[in-house]
C-alpha cells in the first residue's frame, strides 16, 4: 500500500460542509524575523445552502491584477445564503503575500503561484499554498474560475478563455461557461508553458475551468471591473447555483492557433506601439519597434506579425528587456 498523503500546513477556519455564509482564513504558518509563530492568513469566504454545484472562485493568483479581488471581495460581503443552491468557496487573492505587495510573486520567496501546481506540503510558502488547493480545494469544485488580468507589464483586451483539451466534453463545458461569462471578447487560449498552472491543475481533475485577462497595466477600470462582476454571477447562473437567467452579451470569438501568436523581445529598449490593444493586424505588419537608448542615431528593431488577426496583447511599461513578451495577435473566428 502507497504510505498516505502528508497533512497540510494550512488550515482553514471554515467548515466547508456547513450551511450558510462564513468568513475566514487559510491560515499557513510562517516563522520570520518580526513574528517568530507568525502565520499568512488568506482571506476565503464560504456561501452554502443544501446539496448542487460547487463553485470555486478565486482572483490575485498574481498580486498586481486586480478585477478578480474587487470583484470577489464584494461578492463575499453581498452573497447570502438564500441565494445559492450548492457551495460557493471564494478566495479573493489566492497569492496573499503578493497581493498585499502588488507584486506578481510573493515576496517571501519569490513564488509564481501559477506556475507552482501541484505544490508540495514542506516546499516553500508559495508551494504549499499550491499544494492546500491542489489537494483540497480543487476536489471540492464543480466548477473553477480564477481571473487574471495583464499586470503590471501586459495589457490586454478584456477576454474569457478556455483551452484546447483532450477531452472534448470537458473543453466543451468550459467552452459553454466562457460564453456564459460575457466578456466583449472570448478566447481558446494557447499557453506559452502549461507546466505548473493551476488552470492545468484543474483541468487535469475534470475541473469546468474558465480563466480571464482583463486588461493590465497594475490597475483596473471601471469598464473591466463591471466585465468581472457581471461575469461572476453570470458564471454561478449557468453553473446552476444561482437563479436566473445569464445577463451576458455577445463575445467576438478569438484563436490562438500557433506560437506565430507571440511576439518576444530580442533586444533591450524604448518600446513604440505601432498599434492599439483591438486594432488588426495583417502579416508582415509592423506591430512594435524597440529604439536602442545606449546612444543616439541607432535604427530601431522592428517587430512584424506572423499572421492576420488583430492585436488583443502588448508589453506594457515603456521599457523592454531580451525575451519580454511585446504582443500578442489573436484570430477572430467568424460564425
Amino acid at each position: 500500500m502507497s504510505a498516505a498523503a502528508p497533512p497540510s500546513p494550512v488550515t482553514p477556519s471554515v467548515d466547508f460542509e456547513r450551511d450558510g455564509v462564513q468568513h475566514g482564513f487559510l491560515r499557513l504558518p510562517h516563522s520570520r524575523d518580526d513574528s517568530a509563530w507568525g502565520s499568512v492568513l488568506i482571506p476565503i469566504s464560504v456561501v452554502k445552502r443544501g446539496t448542487g454545484p460547487t463553485a470555486l472562485l478565486t482572483g490575485g493568483n498574481h498580486g498586481d491584477e486586480y478585477e478578480g479581488p474587487i470583484a470577489l471581495f464584494e461578492l463575499a460581503r453581498t452573497l447570502s445564503a438564500d441565494q445559492v443552491t450548492g457551495r460557493v468557496i471564494i478566495v479573493p487573492a489566492m497569492n496573499y503575500p503578493a497581493f498585499r505587495a502588488g507584486t506578481r510573486t510573493s515576496p517571501i520567496d519569490k513564488g509564481n503561484l501559477n506556475r507552482a501546481f501541484p505544490g508540495r506540503p514542506d516546499g516553500t510558502i508559495t508551494e504549499k499554498v499550491a499544494d492546500y488547493f491542489q489537494r483540497f480545494l480543487l476536489p471540492l469544485a464543480t466548477i473553477v474560475l480564477d481571473f487574471h488580468s495583464g499586470g503590471r507589464t501586459l495589457d490586454f483586451l478584456p477576454y474569457a478563455a478556455f483551452h484546447a483539451l483532450a477531452d472534448k466534453r470537458q473543453e466543451t463545458a468550459c467552452f459553454d461557461a466562457v460564453r456564459a461569462f460575457g466578456a466583449p471578447f472570448a478566447m481558446r487560449m494557447r499557453e506559452i508553458d502549461a507546466v505548473g498552472m493551476y488552470d492545468t491543475a484543474a483541468e487535469s481533475q475534470g475541473k469546468i475551468f474558465v480563466t480571464t485577462e482583463l486588461g493590465g497595466g497594475g490597475t483596473a477600470r471601471a469598464s473591466t471591473i463591471a466585465i468581472a462582476r457581471r461575469g461572476v454571477r453570470n458564471v454561478l447562473t449557468h453553473a446552476g447555483i444561482l437563479a436566473g437567467t445569464v445577463a451576458a452579451g455577445s463575445s467576438r470569438w478569438l484563436d490562438m492557433p500557433s506560437d506565430d501568436c507571440f511576439i518576444f523581445a530580442g533586444d533591450d529598449g524604448l518600446v513604440e506601439t505601432c498599434l492599439d490593444i483591438g486594432e488588426d493586424v495583417s502579416s508582415g505588419q509592423i506591430v512594435a519597434r524597440i529604439h536602442p537608448v545606449g546612444r543616439t542615431g541607432s535604427a530601431p528593431i522592428e517587430h512584424a506579425s506572423a499572421l492576420d488577426g488583430m492585436l488583443v496583447a502588448r508589453h506594457f511599461p515603456g521599457l523592454v528587456k531580451p525575451g519580454d513578451c511585446l504582443a500578442v495577435i489573436g484570430v477572430e473566428q467568424k460564425g
